[in-house]
């Protein structure tokens, strides 16, 4: 039986690829040899990412893209397939989050939230959607959170995406089963990221709560996604779909 988490061959759009937690999860899959299509706004850092994705001797490319722009994100996938031929791997990651109470967020906030980390994740998986059925099925993963389980009161919106993200994971596995592609969801803990160095400075007493609750006594870091990816975007998943996986050190087992 040949390597089960090879990804030779294959092509991965990684939204949000360029830092945090996107960026841990293309180096799971460079290291298993799949290419890598670094999609973000910010052409600093993705040029950076893909010097990083280089170094495991993945082929990779920075296309900019934005996910709540219809049109941004068909150029995307189009440039992705005129690169390397097809597409096997969508991976949802890009995101944002305003830290408010609901009482205090404004409507635009509201859908600003809203509009990039769930509307961006069914624009970006209807686009590649097509390819996925050329390629004879495919994988997408979709980065939900902890705010998919549990709720915030300084994170109504980022909250309420990421539970939508949950469900639409389910409703795309469902209905493209038949077209052999998995979807599914996976719902990082307190990983050290810019987002969360944010959530730090603006929610007191927020690093202390995490690591008492944390089974692993630690936050976690990018890498720490890596093995997930490769697990969820690998022929090791295949009788995997419509699932939304924690990966947090043990913190939506504590009570």
């Amino acid at each position: 039986m040949r390597d089960l988490f090879d990804l030779s061959g294959k092509v991965a759009i990684v939204t949000g690829g360029n830092g945090g937690i996107g960026l841990g999860m293309a180096r799971g899959l460079a290291s298993r040899g799949a290419k890598i299509v670094v999609a973000a706004r910010n052409a600093a850092k993705s040029k950076t990412a893909v010097a990083d994705l280089q170094g495991f001797g993945a082929e990779a490319v920075a296309l900019a893209v934005d996910v709540v722009d219809a049109k941004s994100v068909q150029a995307l996938v189009a440039d992705a397939k005129a690169r390397f031929g097809r597409i096997d791997i969508l991976i949802n990651n890009s995101g944002i989050n305003i830290r408010k109470a609901p009482d205090k967020m404004s409507l635009d906030e509201w859908r600003k939230v809203l509009d990039v980390n769930l509307t961006g994740a069914f624009a970006c998986s209807n686009a590649v959607y097509p390819e996925l059925v050329r390629a004879g099925g495919g994988k997408i993963v979709n980065i939900g959170s902890m705010m998919s389980i549990f709720g915030a009161g300084f994170a109504p919106a980022y909250a309420a995406s990421k539970g939508g993200i949950v469900q639409y994971t389910k409703a795309c596995a469902a209905a493209w089963a038949k077209d052999n592609i998995q979807v599914n969801a996976v719902l990082p803990g307190w990983i050290d990221t810019e987002l969360t160095r944010g959530a730090r400075e603006q929610v007191p007493g927020l690093h202390e709560r995490v690591l008492a609750r944390v089974m692993a006594g630690r936050w976690g870091v990018p890498d720490d996604l890596a093995g997930i990816a490769a697990f969820l975007c690998s022929r090791a998943s295949d009788y995997l779909t419509g699932t939304a996986i924690p990966v947090d050190g043990g913190y939506s087992a504590m009570g």
